[in-house]
């Protein structure tokens, strides 16, 4: 299986009265293992027209129950553009140009109450963002998938 390692540093020398430094790593594993990584990833790009919503990566029966991150980050390079991240039309938060998130995600219909899709809407100018999916495998439901 594939070994998969998320990283993150905060460090700040002015945003408290002392120096700040925070870093935390871990792999991806499937879920309930610590040692079985997750074997599959779907990178995208995407031109996404101002003023245009749709969802950027959809819950789906055939994705498995095991643990799943998404990464997204904006392209663009003018300060002032930006996406909003929605899920369920609950807005999660704004990526301006630069800007990236990473977090888990359940795409599991069976245990969601409610639409889990990832949304994106973007802002000002055309938005040029690459996501990605990160997960164990998808099984095929019916023979149409």
């Amino acid at each position: 299986m594939a070994t998969t390692t998320a990283s993150i540093t905060l460090s700040s020398s002015d945003l408290l009265s002392d120096n700040l430094s925070l870093s935390a790593t871990m792999n991806l594993y499937q879920n309930g293992t610590t040692a079985t990584g997750l074997d599959e990833c779907n990178y995208h790009r995407a031109n996404i027209p101002t003023g245009t919503s749709f969802d950027l990566i959809e819950e789906s029966s055939a994705l498995s129950e095991d643990a799943s991150y998404v990464y997204i980050i904006l392209k663009n390079t003018d300060v002032t553009d930006y996406v909003t991240i929605s899920i369920n039309t609950e807005e999660i938060g704004r990526l301006y140009a630069g800007d990236w998130l990473f977090m888990p995600w359940d795409s599991d219909l069976t245990h969601a109450t409610t639409d889990s899709s990832i949304e994106i809407q973007a802002y000002t100018h055309e938005a040029i963002v690459e996501f990605a999916l990160f997960h164990n495998g998808e099984t095929l439901v019916t023979s149409s998938d």
